[in-house]
């Protein structure tokens, strides 16, 4: 549908059973936040609370808890947005068959912003206080904005079309912020707005930053999708939603006049303040660090203002619909983007940064009748260089040629992948670099390491797919699990320190060394110490959260029979990855009890939510 605003697109939702209403008073401290998840958890509908304690305005959540439902908001212009997509990769395509893209170019046309009249939007001066102030987790700093529209102008090329929309957490109160005047911003590496601050900082001027909350679904999406520079998620807004974004500026911060709600203000250079904790979507609490603090120039909202929210945590949460939605508009630009790779699939499971999985190839050598990675290697250097991609922790990177290969079907690529390593070969570190802001498993914010692992070739090795018999009758038998065929589970003490770890997983890997006969089928070996994992999917889940979210390549990884040839790491037996928490790890992300209590009021029986307990 075409909706003008977030309500239009509530009352449609509602009308074809994809939204329920709560009535009675919902503490937006706790309370609020573990309703969505069990919502979410239950695949429920999107949840309208229509009487938020301390608030005057309703807020909804849970508006993307299902791709299907996510594609019914976006019904009427999904297809074509594909389209554009795809016109893009190949414009050749508009040359040869014109008419099957007339609709299109039109969508395209109808995408541009509007420039209209603030006064038209009806908006209200506010404070941040009377906002819902939604703290989702007991251990978080303070309510945070979790739908945010962030817009910033590039101070040498001002104006919308050059603009950055992006979805970067919000804080708006807790901490030392100055209530109603100071609020928190905190933006990841390789972000857009970093871009425009840098520029602002070297004026020595203030970034002008507009934040907008709710209007149509739309906008939100447009945030987070990964758009080439040069490409305003303005216009892309436009053609999703199917109607112009609207806009106006007022004490020249651009306001959108289809928002609910919009914050201006402004970010001076080397203003900062400690922002978080924030129980962030690996599944952790992203700790107390200095960001960027805002100035509140003005907050404007609508009368009967809604305001949306999203709740993270564990993947999968809701922001998986929107991976799934971003995959289907923009997977087939990935092949334009970088020669040689068909697809990647950031694993949302794994908390999406921590482990990527992509389908390369390999045409270097097609004379040569034994293979070994080749070009995968210069795609992966490729992949690690680009955008978003570039912060990938663990990449896993595969050639085949077999039809249906793909990388989204994770156990299947796991599977093909360890059949065919060469484990003194095939595994390339990347020290002390960059990994993902929320990632605590490196030396330090945004420090760490990664790891290539190319597989490509002929099977070389059956893999168990039963726990060996003499694991069964060892000393690590207490805990041992296969998690995936060829992928073995031990569980060993609590870590204490490296040196500590070193010892113990030397004499874990001279043990395995004197049974490798034994353990020919066995590729990798996760070491854990306080996990019980589950059966079916959820074990496969289970698998990629403790593997690749609890270890630093460089410091984490060991191996059977492990030698440095040339300054290149390898072993001839299963490598080991140390998955134990770790003490400069985040606390893990657990519902206080005492919340799990007091929601059961709305699932009770004659309760607004007895149908979802």
């Amino acid at each position: 549908m075409k909706y003008k605003n977030l309500s239009e697109c509530l009352i449609d939702l509602e009308k074809n059973g994809h939204l329920v209403r709560i009535n009675e008073e919902v503490d937006p401290e706790l309370e609020m936040a573990a309703i969505h998840l069990k919502l979410f958890e239950k695949h429920g509908p999107a949840v309208l609370f229509e009487n938020v304690k301390g608030s005057k305005f309703q807020a909804v959540s849970n508006l993307f808890g299902t791709v299907e439902r996510s594609k019914f908001m976006f019904r009427q212009t999904f297809t074509k947005m594909q389209d554009l997509v795809q016109l893009r990769n190949n414009p050749m395509a508009a040359v040869k068959k014109p008419w099957n893209y007339l609709s299109t170019g039109l969508a395209a046309l109808k995408a541009l912003p509007k420039k209209t009249s603030f006064a038209s939007a009806g908006f209200k001066e506010i404070n941040i206080s009377d906002l819902p102030l939604i703290r989702h987790w007991p251990m978080d700093g303070g309510a945070f904005v979790t739908l945010p529209q962030v817009y910033s102008e590039d101070a040498d090329k001002p104006g919308v079309m050059a603009s950055n929309l992006g979805m970067y957490r919000i804080q708006l109160n807790g901490n030392n912020y100055v209530t109603d005047k100071e609020i928190g911003l905190h933006y990841q590496l390789h972000r857009g707005i970093g871009v425009h601050q840098t520029k602002s900082n070297k004026k020595n001027q203030p970034l002008k930053v507009s934040v907008f909350v709710g209007g149509p679904p739309a906008h939100s999406l447009a945030a987070v999708m990964p758009l080439p520079e040069g490409i305003s998620e303005l216009t892309f807004a436009g053609a999703l939603g199917g109607r112009r974004f609207r806009y106006d500026y007022v004490d020249g911060y651009c306001v959108s006049l289809d928002a609910d709600f919009v914050i201006t203000g402004d970010v001076y250079p080397n203003e900062n303040k400690p922002e978080g904790p924030f129980g962030d979507h690996l599944g952790y609490y992203s700790l107390t660090h200095d960001f960027p603090m805002m100035r509140i120039q003005k907050v404007y909202a609508k009368p009967n203002a809604i305001w949306p929210f999203t709740v993270v945590g564990r993947p999968p949460q809701e922001d998986t619909a929107f991976g799934a939605l971003i995959h289907e508009l923009s997977g087939s630009a990935i092949p334009n983007e970088i020669p040689g790779v068909k697809e990647v699939h950031a694993v949302d499971a794994a908390g999406v940064h921590p482990l990527l999985l992509a389908v390369g190839s390999e045409r270097y050598t097609p004379y040569l009748k034994s293979k070994r990675p080749a070009e995968l290697l210069t795609q992966a250097n490729r992949i690690l260089g680009t955008g978003q991609l570039s912060l990938a922790k663990y990449l896993f990177i595969a050639a085949s040629d077999e039809p249906g290969f793909n990388c989204h079907d994770t156990e299947a690529f796991f599977e093909y992948v360890f059949e065919r390593i060469d484990l003194e070969r095939d595994l390339h570190f990347y020290t002390r670099t960059t990994i993902d802001t929320l990632d605590y498993s490196g030396d330090g914010l945004n420090e760490g390491s990664k790891l290539v692992v190319a597989a490509c070739g002929e099977k070389v090795r059956e893999l168990n797919t039963e726990l060996p018999l003499v694991i069964k009758q060892s000393e690590y038998a207490e805990g041992a699990e296969l998690l995936l065929p060829g992928v073995l589970a031990l569980k060993l003490n609590d870590f204490t320190t490296y040196v500590n770890a070193q010892n113990e997983i030397h004499n874990l890997a001279v043990w395995l060394k004197n049974n490798l006969d034994e353990l020919k089928g066995i590729v990798q070996v996760v070491i854990y110490n306080d996990f019980e994992f589950s059966h079916g999917l959820q074990r496969l889940n289970d698998y990629v959260w403790i593997t690749y979210t609890r270890s630093n390549p460089s410091h984490d990884i060991y191996g059977v029979a492990e030698a440095m040839v040339n300054k290149h790491w390898g072993c001839k037996g299963p490598m080991i990855i140390d998955a134990r928490k770790k003490p400069h790890h985040a606390p893990e992300l657990k519902i206080n009890p005492e919340t799990k209590k007091s929601i059961e009021r709305f699932f009770a029986p004659g309760a607004s939510l007895e149908k979802w307990a």
